[in-house]
């Protein structure tokens, strides 16, 4: 146990799953894992374990940012054992060859956090995905017929910028495909313990066209997202 998590030793499998949203862990839970039980609610940032395809898997919500997201990734790894940590989550567009519905997979993340930043001093180190999880991933989208990008996104501490689309212009300018809270803070930590991540984002709202896709949509594309998700990570 820890002061974020009531599970005892043992409580999550070895592939974790890891939206924000702590309602969306639930849905997740709910919808595809068989013999789900509750395993953190330590306020409220809910855990479940159970089994996927017979294999055993666990779900478990990291909340918005990536300051959040290290505590329990962190906890994760080095007191649960947990070695395949993906994100599952969203992004807002920064390319327009990324449609809404797209799946985005962070092959590297950039960051304005100072998590990374003050953990490497003077060098600008660029937390990558794992290759093999993320070539399973471009496969297990193609093969159900989603149209995936692969590249780099971007780990924002702000989410309503000063400056708005003009903020990542250097970004967009260099191929940076989407923007979200977490990957960069994720990878990083999966580095420093040899262990494997990725992050796989659902395009919901392009911030330079203005694109966006409605709720039902919105559930339907995280459906498939997930099924890539699980499939990569039990695989």
């Amino acid at each position: 146990m820890t002061p974020h998590n009531q599970a005892r030793p043992g409580d999550y499998a070895e592939a974790v799953l890891l939206p924000g949203d702590p309602l969306r862990a639930r849905w997740i839970a709910e919808t595809f894992l068989e013999d789900a039980r509750e395993v953190n609610a330590v306020r409220n940032c809910l855990g479940f374990t159970g089994t996927w395809n017979g294999v055993p898997v666990s779900v478990q919500a990291t909340g918005m940012g990536q300051p959040s997201t290290a505590i329990y990734v962190h906890e994760l790894i080095t007191v649960y054992g947990a070695k395949t940590l993906i994100r599952v989550g969203t992004c807002g567009g920064l390319n327009t060859d990324v449609k809404v519905r797209d799946v985005v997979i962070g092959a590297s993340a950039s960051t304005d956090s100072t998590i990374v930043k003050d953990a490497f001093g003077n060098y600008n180190y660029a937390p990558a995905a794992d290759f093999g999880l993320l070539r399973a991933a471009d496969d297990a989208a193609r093969a159900k017929g989603k149209t995936v990008h692969v590249g780099g996104i971007l780990s924002s501490d702000i989410f309503y910028h000063p400056s708005g689309l003009e903020a990542y212009g250097a970004l967009i300018a260099h191929g940076v495909l989407g923007v979200e809270m977490e990957a960069a803070t994720l990878y990083m930590l999966a580095a420093r313990f040899k262990v494997r991540a990725l992050a796989i984002c659902t395009m919901t709202d392009c911030l330079i066209t203005g694109d966006e896709i409605d709720a039902t949509a919105r559930q339907t594309s995280l459906r498939d997202m997930v099924e890539i998700a699980l499939s990569v990570a039990t695989a």
